[in-house]
């Protein structure tokens, strides 16, 4: 069993005097009241692999006594001050619903004890006219150790405001504005756990540096830092998607296609011998997570749909048959998309990016100046793009030119992409060749998705009409769709015009 909440905190030095050194925090933004708790005694240790794989992506396992939430806590991190913190209960060994979480950061790596912080709190609970807790300010005592011989034994003081759920970050910001009236300053290391594998000697998890070879501002410089980003996000969806959060599959699969796209298009500063293995792999994991996300998009966009029918055009039990239809396909989808995550190519996936990173394959145009290489790359996109619009604005209405307008789509997004990578360097002219390629993008995606939905609405027809039960809103659905598509068909050379205005590349080709 195991629950998992948002985490969001701030921690700081400090002050001299400990808690009474504080000001007093009466009357920052709702704060009516200020109450104190503790001491409490809490017992921490830390396990990790042997080269720090959690510390090092900045996720933390930790099995805590003490305090109210003793147990197994992992943190992942989100944006800004935020994380998550997934708890199970106290056991001997690590949970094996944590181990799976962490899988994508260790790559089945044992992990083991690095070090144990014991730490003793008072905490001040920061609550509000009613008497709810809004936050708390607590100062710990801290004491590190590292579970191997021969390290040291650093003692420290730290301060950290927590919020409680639901309370809007503005509230750290008035807090920490006080604070600073008072001269208490934020901690110069981001968490307990770095600062303690610093000072006891096990490890320093710094900013990794860039590979040799790597000119800054350059066009490798360019790639390699959305290549890394990408790495990353890719990484910290995996914990998301094995729980099913919203969107997650989604995330994941538009990160696979943001990687394979960069590599296939930035091939003269990243030799495709390599990268070409690696782009092929991304497929594979696209595909998989492919059926989840069909699933979900047909769900909702049915769902809606049918919601939106007034209550005489809904003949039969649809909404009933909508759900058998949903049912019986998700465990399918998500079974097929958990083997995917949990199968050795999928971690020898992730080894390759990492390698891919830390050692690229570099090839001449990586130490170019991005107003060569990569506006070349962008306008390349650019002229495949045209190419399969070309061929399917010409092609009669049907099923040949629904096809070609699927491989448009699939070129417009790698435009799309190409220009998401060069925007640091290149700016605004290829900002806006990326928008208006986004456009088409997505006005293709809508008929994409109409196509789609027309095949799965024919399929509840068939099966309702064999059950003796009425077609017709199976019908009317699948003829809304048709319309819809052939409206996005009409609105497309609009669309495309726009996006193929020369003014548009011009800043591009000089």
């Amino acid at each position: 069993m195991t629950h998992s909440k948002h985490e969001t905190e701030r921690k700081y030095e400090p002050p001299s005097g400990g808690l009474a050194g504080l000001p007093d925090l009466t009357g920052v933004g709702p704060v009516a009241s200020v109450t104190a708790t503790g001491p409490e005694g809490l017992d921490a240790v830390y396990h990790d692999t042997v080269d720090l794989r959690l510390a090092g992506s900045s996720a933390t396992l930790r099995r805590r006594t003490g305090g109210p939430d003793a147990g197994w806590h992992l943190k992942l991190p989100l944006a800004g001050d935020t994380r998550e913190e997934v708890w199970a209960p106290l056991s001997d060994d690590v949970p094996e619903a944590l181990l799976e979480l962490v899988l994508s950061r260790t790559r089945g790596a044992p992990l083991r004890p690095v070090v144990r912080i014991r730490s003793t709190r008072a905490v001040r609970q920061l609550r509000d006219a009613e008497g709810g807790v809004l936050a708390e300010l607590s100062l710990d005592e801290v004491r590190a150790d590292a579970t191997a011989a021969g390290g040291g034994r650093p003692e420290w003081g730290e301060l950290e405001v927590e919020l409680a759920d639901g309370v809007h970050a503005r509230l750290l910001d008035a807090v920490e504005k006080k604070l600073r009236k008072k001269g208490v300053v934020r901690a110069d290391s981001p968490s307990k756990l770095a600062r303690a594998l610093r000072d006891t000697g096990v490890g320093d998890v710094g900013v990794p540096l860039p590979p040799a070879g790597v000119v800054a501002g350059s066009s490798g410089s360019y790639v390699l830092s959305y290549l890394r980003e990408q790495v990353g996000v890719l990484v910290s969806l995996d914990p998301a998607v094995r729980r099913d959060l919203p969107d997650a599959v989604h995330q994941m699969r538009v990160t696979c296609r943001r990687l394979r796209s960069c590599l296939r298009s930035y091939r003269s500063v990243l030799d495709r011998r390599v990268t070409d293995p690696v782009a092929a792999e991304l497929r594979w994991l696209a595909g998989e997570l492919g059926a989840a996300r069909d699933q979900e998009v047909l769900r909702e966009r049915i769902g809606a749909a049918l919601d939106g029918l007034p209550g005489d055009l809904v003949l039969g039990p649809v909404a009933a048959r909508l759900r058998v239809w949903d049912v019986s396909r998700e465990e399918d989808v998500r079974s097929r998309t958990r083997q995917a995550l949990g199968t050795p190519r999928q971690l020898r996936l992730l080894d390759a990016l990492d390698t891919l990173v830390r050692r690229p394959p570099l090839r001449a145009g990586a130490g170019r100046k991005p107003a060569r290489t990569m506006a070349r790359a962008v306008l390349k996109e650019y002229g495949r793009l045209a190419g399969r619009m070309d061929l399917a604005l010409a092609r009669p209405s049907g099923g040949s030119r629904e096809t070609e307008l699927h491989e448009a789509r699939k070129a417009a997004k790698r435009l799309r992409y190409a220009a998401e990578v060069a925007r640091p360097a290149l700016g605004k002219p290829v900002a806006r060749l990326g928008k208006h390629a986004k456009a088409v993008q997505q006005l293709l995606g809508e008929h994409q998705d109409a196509v789609v939905a027309q095949d799965t609405l024919r399929r509840l027809a068939v099966a309702a009409h064999g059950a003796g039960e009425s077609a017709f809103t199976w019908g009317l659905l699948h003829g809304r769709e048709r319309a819809g598509a052939e409206a996005r068909q009409r609105e497309l050379p609009g669309v495309w015009r726009a996006a193929s205005d020369p003014a548009l590349r011009a800043p591009l080709e000089h």
